[in-house]
């Protein structure tokens, strides 16, 4: 009964999931009955809206950050490509791409802790004529940037930040010892504080429990997140978590039914790490509480064909995105 209850507790607005409740559903062995009630959360608060976004790597590799789960860091042997600011045609190009395909959003990312100032300017730059020439609403991923970065953005057109907790903040120090989850929520405070929206999320499969997951959710609740990346673990060859096995497909749509019932209004994203999962999984998983999903390509993984992840939404019964009136000025 405790799943019947708590969803129409949370559907009726009648109080939040607490961690305790969160961590009795986990261990509930109805799962289905679990993941059909987290769809329900779903309906309920976002309805059959699916939202996209797409992100380019536009600083790739030798970052000073000894993250484990990560390609990009100097301390790992990856054999990754490396490169300072991407040239702005590049990035105006695979813009322009996603506009075609009517995606919601998009991010440049870049690796290390975090932008300076020179490159701020570029990449502002780079913001301004995505803005006049697409119709693509507009984010960063940066690093830890301060106040005066942040409005840089915001004057450029950016609308949301994005900076992943990664997992707990109990776990955390086990996977990075540069910087701290602390700095990650000053940085995603800092963004809201000149009024961007925000974005976190993190990574699955590196070792963590359930319970760390739980209070991964948590923690993003109480900084008041809606757009909520999953990602599952890519083990990297040459990074420390190179040998981490695969999370079975049960725990995958158990984490993320337990997000919705945790963050019943939030975008809970498809992330890196899609690919190990069978199309029949990916299915399943936009039943069970993902609404939004990171098209195209990645960071330093190949991503996924953006017509072909809209056939798929569409038959789950998820709404294709409206065709946009003069995409591409």
């Amino acid at each position: 009964m405790i799943i019947d209850n708590l969803k129409t507790r949370i559907i009726e607005g009648k109080g939040e999931i607490s961690q305790a409740e969160a961590l009795e559903l986990s261990r509930e062995p109805g799962k289905e009955r679990l993941y059909a009630a987290a769809d329900e959360i779903r309906v309920a608060f976002r309805g059959n809206e699916l939202d996209t976004c797409s992100i380019v790597n536009a600083r790739s590799g030798r970052c000073s950050e000894d993250c484990k789960w990560c390609a990009q860091s100097a301390f790992h042997a990856t054999g990754i490509a490396t490169y300072p600011v991407k040239a702005p045609e590049e990035v105006l190009a695979v813009a322009r791409e996603n506009d075609g395909h009517r995606v919601n959003r998009f991010s440049l990312v870049t690796s290390g802790r975090r932008v300076n100032q020179r490159e701020m300017t570029a990449f502002c730059d780079m913001y301004r004529d995505i803005k006049q020439k697409t119709g693509l609403k507009l984010c960063a991923s940066m690093g830890l940037i301060g106040k005066e970065e942040m409005l840089m953005l915001k004057e450029a057109g950016v609308t949301r930040y994005e900076c992943n907790l990664e997992t707990s903040s109990s776990f955390f120090p086990a996977l990075c010892s540069t910087h701290t989850i602390e700095e990650k929520k000053r940085t995603l405070r800092l963004a809201r504080e000149v009024g961007l929206e925000i974005c976190s999320g993190g990574i699955i499969g590196m070792g963590e429990s359930m319970e760390q997951r739980l209070e991964l959710a948590f923690e993003l609740r109480e900084l008041g997140v809606k757009s909520v990346p999953l990602n599952l673990l890519t083990p990297v060859k040459g990074t420390a978590l190179e040998s981490r096995p695969p999370l079975p497909e049960e725990e995958i749509l158990t984490t993320i039914a337990l997000f919705r019932f945790i963050l019943p209004d939030a975008f809970i994203r498809f992330a890196g790490g899609r690919g190990q999962m069978s199309p029949l999984l990916q299915r399943r998983a936009l039943r069970a509480g993902i609404n939004a999903s990171l098209v195209g390509g990645l960071l330093t993984t190949p991503g996924t064909e953006v017509a072909g992840d809209y056939e798929m939404f569409a038959e789950v019964g998820y709404t294709r995105p409206p065709v946009r009136e003069a995409a591409v000025k």
